[in-house]
């Protein structure tokens, strides 16, 4: 069912704090996990009012864009990434109205809207699926193998874990590369292509500024959907060649996207995007999906699995930088989301090492995302009990298996923010939050942080005052500068940036005047000591 509106669709909203026509080409860009965000209605679950309400945050923060994760209709078998409905708000996020009045507020506070769209799969409860013919037209459908047709009808297997593919009532079998909830969708199928151009449409009269394209390399499979032979788990973010990702039929869709999104950026005055969530194996591979003709962005999650040393860090920097300047689009960093274990536990340093890779990210050419709470330098949580736990992969791949530790499971990560006060939920809501929060998050909350200059969340508005006021800082030139083993440095125009990668205090001529270090700097006339695990800005 799709919900109306009672009030019109916003007119063209005013130039945002972007820097020039291409906002996006150094905008740094929040990632809101809806329902881990703030709760208005005391439920224990984010919702869009609770977003508005905060947005006044991630002004003042100083990110240029927000980016909301699934708030569709949904059984939420996916945490709302097996949509049901891509026209409706799920009532548990709020309504549609709650959607109109969010894009609204944020545009008076001259932040930019992206939402995320499902093109992969949807839910099983989609109407589409709920109806046996129109299923076996538009979703992958195949007959088993076997004497009966018992056996799925390849090897593959979902990126959660077990079989990729579900038998029917009728004996045949759908693919479905996550959940058996999220079947996939069959993109030889014209009407597919057509009902996401709509709903597309759709999003973008409502006010929108760009999509975020869930799985963007998913879409296409290899013909004949060969077996894989088997080799390690497969998984959304890695390095395997596989014959359902990264195919070179999905660069059609993105190419007739592109379209779509310059088409009503010039009728409407503004400029939309389009973000691939495109696992490739190589920085190369990825560059195709940002060529001219295609998408604007696509995440570099070869940077955010980089290890901590200085040689990894600059052989991923440059090949990244390499592979989109060879297609004349901007590179993208990242080091967390919802998918992957946060950055300041899984980088193996701590907080320290955490807010040195920020700095070092902020520092790079190009456009920044963050994900909530990164800025708190809030830690993955790895107690959570099993009862608590609501990722599928947790019940398909770590359950199934009983395997033991929590590393690549995602509840960790989507616990709620703490805002304020002494004791759960520290603000998020009137109500509980639907993941437990720690007990010593208390110090982490944004109102405990707030003017405490030695903070992770004063060191990130910090960082983006200075990104935002320095124009050798966003897109535009670097070089690389001598520096000891185990430290980088590198120049932007009027600004230096050094990373101390080692476990111990580095020594070093002083290469400027300080703007701003994740850990105190000691300069004196001769010397400027680096702390271990340490970013610094110079003004040169």
């Amino acid at each position: 069912m799709t919900q109306e509106l009672t009030s019109p669709s916003p007119a063209p909203q005013a130039p945002g704090p972007g820097r020039g026509p291409s906002w996006w080409r150094d905008a740094v860009i929040y990632q809101v996990y809806v329902r881990s965000f703030a709760d208005s209605d005391g439920d224990g679950i984010g919702d869009l009012r609770g977003v508005r309400k905060r947005l006044p945050y991630l002004r003042d923060l100083g990110v240029d864009a927000v980016w909301l994760t699934p708030f569709y209709a949904s059984p939420q078998a996916d945490g709302g990434y097996d949509v049901a409905d891509y026209r409706a708000v799920d009532p548990l996020f709020g309504s549609l109205q709650d959607a109109d009045d969010l894009i609204r507020t944020a545009h008076e506070l001259d932040l930019r809207v992206i939402v995320d769209i499902v093109p992969n799969h949807t839910s099983d409860r989609h109407p589409w699926f709920q109806d046996p013919e129109l299923a076996r037209q538009r979703y992958l459908f195949r007959p088993g193998k076997g004497k009966d047709g018992e056996l799925p009808p390849n090897d593959w297997e979902s990126v959660f874990g077990g079989p990729a593919w579900t038998r029917t009532d009728r004996g045949d079998w759908y693919l479905h590369l996550f959940a058996p909830e999220q079947p996939d969708l069959d993109w030889d199928n014209p009407d597919v292509h057509a009902e996401f151009e709509a709903v597309m449409r759709f999003w973008l009269d409502l006010g929108v500024d760009g999509f975020r394209i869930d799985v963007a390399h998913g879409m296409v499979k290899a013909p004949g959907l060969p077996d894989i032979g088997h080799g390690q788990q497969a998984k959304l973010i890695g390095t395997q060649v596989l014959p359902f990702f990264d195919q070179d039929g999905v660069h059609a869709i993105h190419r007739a996207w592109r379209r779509l999104l310059d088409g009503y950026g010039d009728a409407h005055g503004k400029q939309v995007v389009g973000v691939a969530e495109a696992w490739a194996p190589t920085p190369e591979r990825l560059a195709l999906y940002v060529r001219p003709d295609e998408l604007h962005q696509a995440f570099n999650f070869q940077f955010l699995n980089a290890g901590w040393q200085a040689g990894a860090l600059r052989s991923v920097i440059d090949a990244s930088l390499a592979a989109t300047a060879s297609v004349g689009a901007p590179t993208t960093w990242v080091l967390s989301n919802h998918d992957v274990v946060r950055h300041t536990t899984r980088l193996g340093g701590g907080l320290d090492r955490a807010r040195a890779a920020t700095l070092l990210m902020l520092a790079l050419p190009g456009s920044a995302y963050l994900y909530q709470g990164e800025e708190l330098g809030l830690p993955e949580v790895t107690d959570l009990p099993d009862e608590a736990r609501q990722d599928p992969a947790f019940f398909r791949g770590h359950r199934a298996s009983g395997a033991s530790g929590q590393d690549g499971f995602r509840d960790g990560c989507r616990v709620p923010l703490p805002w304020s006060g002494e004791l759960p939920p520290y603000g998020f809501g009137p109500g509980g939050s639907w993941l437990p929060q720690p007990a010593d998050w208390r110090r982490l909350t944004v109102a405990a942080q707030t003017g405490d200059p030695a903070s992770t969340l004063e060191l990130y508005r910090t960082a983006l005052d200075l990104r935002r006021r320095l124009p050798g800082l966003g897109d535009g030139t670097m070089n690389w500068q001598p520096a000891p083993d185990g430290v980088l440095a590198f120049s932007r125009p009027g600004v230096l940036c050094t990373v101390n990668t080692l476990g111990h205090d580095v020594e070093l001529p002083p290469p400027g005047t300080p703007l701003l270090s994740s850990a105190p700097v000691t300069v004196n006339n001769a010397a400027a000591v680096l702390p271990g695990d340490s970013c610094t800005w110079w003004a040169i």
